[in-house]
């Protein structure tokens, strides 16, 4: 099968594309991939193409918060969905898959798929287009609505009204242009693991909650600095990921001392600027503190005993995965729902949003984790089991 995959977004949109499109290859199917720029992942091997967007350097250069978003659409924001969008078509047509699997930002992939008379599946790596009365759309509200939590999805779906010029622009190039109705997904995939969203009882059945897209490839070894580092006692890892926003260094040594209060050690992994170590720190004489700009999750949390972090859903998965417990600062987005989804489950502290972080609240939340160890170390046991990208292949191969 010949399987155009379209993906949007920053390295948590492109990383599960990835991998499904390395296990698909693997599996015999003809993929390529079609991913914005300066994604950060790993494309060894694969068939790529570009979607003409940077979304690293749109958050690089303007930052996260949607206001900002909103004072750079026309200059920024606008013009990099429209080369999206007319990209996708352009590439997809010129591929001839006989599918069409996309990121849910991807407006055209439905119209494009229609025009070339194959099925189209969406993948929400969040659940924010198929409604639930279990719980609001992530990133629309940040409380339980009741019987109004199904109302709150309609946000979502109302980007393609937002962005309906382009679309038609993009889709000129069709057959036909444009189609009048566009079919129905043939199915949804959410790359999410049950042990972290059991599945509602209201969704279709065409609605496939898969588990994480997880390779299994080998982790890479770290370098010896860290190694030893590692070795030399009970530590917590901290990352927020691409989230920069706020005070940088406050929450750098908030995270430190609130470690420091409970005799841990801290990786600090500093990220695109989102957690920086005071200098009255760096010349601090006790060596419990390593910050590093990145490392593999994979490699340094299996012996960690937290995880303090943003709670973007491929982070939350990689923790989960590791078997050990969140602390979640959530920043924007689906954030907050994943903080309260964990801390539901018993496997995290009450999220805290980074704009009310402090060393006291933060310690709190530390000793609070410490004692969702248990419940965390079975999770990570389940979710190991998981198979995720198998059974998402099952499904694309069943459409």
């Amino acid at each position: 099968m010949r399987m155009m995959l379209l993906t949007a977004g920053t390295r948590g949109d492109v990383e599960p594309f990835a991998a499904l499109a390395r296990f698909a290859a693997g599996h015999g199917h003809d993929v390529r991939l079609g991913i914005p720029d300066s994604s950060g992942v790993d494309l060894s091997g694969l068939d790529t193409v570009s979607l003409e967007v940077d979304f690293h350097r749109l958050v690089a250069e303007h930052g996260i918060s949607p206001w900002t978003a909103v004072r750079h659409f026309r200059t920024e924001v606008g013009p990099g969905m429209r080369r999206m969008l007319a990209a996708a078509v352009r590439e997809t047509l010129a591929f001839a898959p006989d599918m069409v699997v996309h990121h849910p930002k991807v407006l055209t992939a439905p119209a494009v798929a229609q025009a070339l008379g194959v099925p189209h599946v969406v993948v929400e790596a969040v659940p924010v287009l198929t409604p639930t009365r279990q719980f609001p759309a992530p990133g629309v509200v940040n409380r339980d609505l009741g019987r109004f939590n199904g109302a709150t999805y309609a946000v979502a779906r109302g980007a393609e009204r937002m962005f309906r010029r382009d679309i038609e622009r993009a889709c000129a190039t069709l057959p036909g242009g444009r189609p009048g109705t566009v079919d129905a997904p043939a199915a949804t995939l959410l790359p999410i693991s049950p042990q972290l969203l059991p599945r509602p009882d209201d969704w279709p059945v065409s609605v496939h909650l898969t588990g994480a897209w997880h390779p299994d490839a080998p982790v890479p070894e770290p370098d010896p600095a860290v190694r030893e580092f590692l070795r030399g006692g009970p530590y917590l890892v901290a990352t927020f990921g691409s989230m920069a926003s706020g005070d940088a260094l406050a929450r750098g040594r908030a995270v430190v001392e609130g470690a420091r209060a409970h005799g841990l050690r801290t990786l600090l992994l500093t990220g695109w600027g989102g957690l920086a170590l005071p200098d009255d720190l760096q010349g601090d004489l006790r060596d419990d503190v390593l910050a590093v700009p990145s490392l593999p999750l994979d490699a340094v949390l299996p012996g960690a005993e937290l995880a303090i972090h943003h709670g973007g859903a491929g982070t939350v998965h990689t923790v989960a995965r590791a078997g050990v417990p969140h602390v979640v600062v959530p920043f924007l987005a689906d954030q907050p729902f994943w903080g309260r989804q964990l801390h539901g489950l018993g496997l995290a502290a009450a999220p805290i949003p980074q704009r009310k972080l402090t060393t006291g609240r933060l310690t709190a939340a530390i000793d609070d984790a410490l004692g969702c160890r248990a419940a965390a170390k079975r999770a990570g046991v389940d979710v190991r089991k998981e198979r995720g990208l198998e059974a998402a292949l099952s499904v694309l191969t069943s459409c």
